[in-house]
């Protein structure tokens, strides 16, 4: 059974729209990430403005958590605070526009922290459009005072999608496999934190061996591979309750377990008489379906978005490759005809993509391929890289990355690592201890 027992609470959050500024906009303000490389925008932001020593606080922290978020996503450049010509404090109606075109900023960002007479925190906050000097959007929340790194992540969410077009991807959890020990004694934990790295926290005390966890798309639960002494079973984790369940003992299991997209499926690989096949679990009757009947090793399945298609590797022609088939696991067909070999084949939420793992000549790439295997692009390489994993927009890949142990037994390190879809916004992921196999949660509710 599980040792820790994991809460994570999540606060309401009463949300209001501000007032529209109703001047005309010249021309609107507006990031085009489908293009290839993207030169960042410059934004201004600045801390919101508060009364009490609490409310100033509150309003400098989230303001940075912000800048972070948006810094991070390679889409947008934070302009330094000393360059500010008008304080936050100032602008209690207006902006003055031509103090922030002077030091080109695109985009103004201002807001209020308060605490409210029931302890309540109210973060409100503008998005300005400079040069076209109108008002892009204006939302206030309400939540407790411990909640506000979440409201920072929810405004981040609010600006990238007005100025993108496109869902974000801040308000969002990772759920690792956390590493220690020496290398013949690894000490193995399902973990979980923010996808900045911050809130983390262990869900299994490290007694029992887990691999390759993967998020519903209802977000309340995991799925996980552990080892009951030399047992593989697939457990089922609820994050909000610590409950846990066993989905099934699977002698023989080659590779992890993922949720269908509408939850109501896990999809695996078994190996049965020393044959390795790609089943279906429902996981109301607990009724598994097997799809494939081949004699080479099928495994790492992963659903389209719609569920009308699965993508999965396979050694069938000769070397590990992907393959997509229908749902019912007909009409099977080779996508990848690239030099080397691939797997851990993952399907963007999007639909447009398929992530995987590209192994050629001993190195170890993370690419993307179209569903029809053409548009191939590698992201990042390394003696080690593994697991990708999609943010919930589609627009960046997790993964972790091994470094190659030296003679002296120095190195070795397991981290994780992000990286956008142009391959040029190589981000860490900071984690406690050595980190693999990472899984990419959809956004909070």
């Amino acid at each position: 059974m599980i040792g820790t027992v994991f809460r994570y609470w999540l606060a309401a959050l009463a949300v209001f729209v501000l007032v529209q500024s109703v001047q005309p906009a010249k021309a609107e303000l507006r990031i085009d990430i489908t293009r290839g490389t993207v030169k960042p925008m410059p934004i201004a932001i600045t801390d919101m403005v508060g009364v009490s020593s609490d409310e100033k606080r509150f309003g400098r922290d989230i303001a940075r958590l912000i800048s972070a978020d948006l810094e991070r996503s390679g889409l947008f450049k934070a302009i330094d605070q000393k360059a500010f010509i008008q304080s936050a404090a100032a602008m209690q109606t207006l902006p003055r526009f031509g103090d922030w075109r002077v030091i080109n900023a695109q985009a103004l960002v201002q807001g209020r922290a308060q605490i409210v007479p029931d302890g309540r925190l109210r973060i409100e906050f503008r998005l300005w459009d400079v040069f076209a000097e109108t008002q892009m959007i204006g939302l206030a929340y309400f939540t407790i005072p411990d909640n506000w790194r979440r409201i920072a992540h929810i405004v981040a969410d609010a600006i990238y999608k007005r100025i993108t077009g496109e869902t974000g991807y801040f308000d969002t959890r990772i759920v690792y496999i956390a590493e220690s020990g020496i290398a013949t004694k690894r000490v193995k934990r399902l973990s979980i934190m923010d996808q900045d790295g911050a809130n983390h926290r262990f869900l299994t005390d490290g007694s029992a061996l887990v691999l390759t966890p993967r998020f519903s798309p209802t977000l309340q639960e995991i799925t996980y591979l552990s080892y009951f002494g030399n047992l593989p079973r697939v457990y089922i984790f609820n994050i909000d309750t610590g409950r846990q369940e066993v989905l099934g003992d699977f002698p023989g299991m080659t590779y992890a377990p993922r949720f269908s997209p509408d939850g109501k499926q896990v999809i695996m690989s078994m190996s049965k008489g020393g044959n390795s096949e790609v089943y279906t679990m429902d996981l109301r009757t607990r009724k598994a379906t097997q799809l494939t009947f081949h004699s080479g090793i099928d495994t790492s399945p992963s659903f389209s978005p719609d569920s009308s298609k699965i993508v999965f590797n396979s050694d069938r022609g000769g070397s590990q490759q992907l393959y997509v088939m229908d749902a019912s696991g007909k009409s099977v067909r080779r996508i990848s005809y690239g030099k080397g070999r691939y797997a851990t084949p993952v399907w963007s939420p999007r639909g447009d993509l398929i992530a995987f793992t590209k192994i050629h000549q001993g190195r170890f790439f993370i690419g993307v391929m179209r569903p029809d295997g053409t548009g191939e692009r590698l992201l990042a390489e390394d003696f080690l890289v593994e697991a990708p994993t999609w943010s919930p927009n589609g627009r960046v890949l997790m993964f972790f990355r091994q470094s190659k142990t030296t003679v002296e037994g120095k190195g070795g390190r397991s981290r994780l690592f992000s990286v956008d879809l142009t391959g040029q916004n190589m981000r860490e992921i900071v984690t406690p201890m050595d980190a693999s196999d990472p899984a990419w949660s959809p956004l909070i509710p």
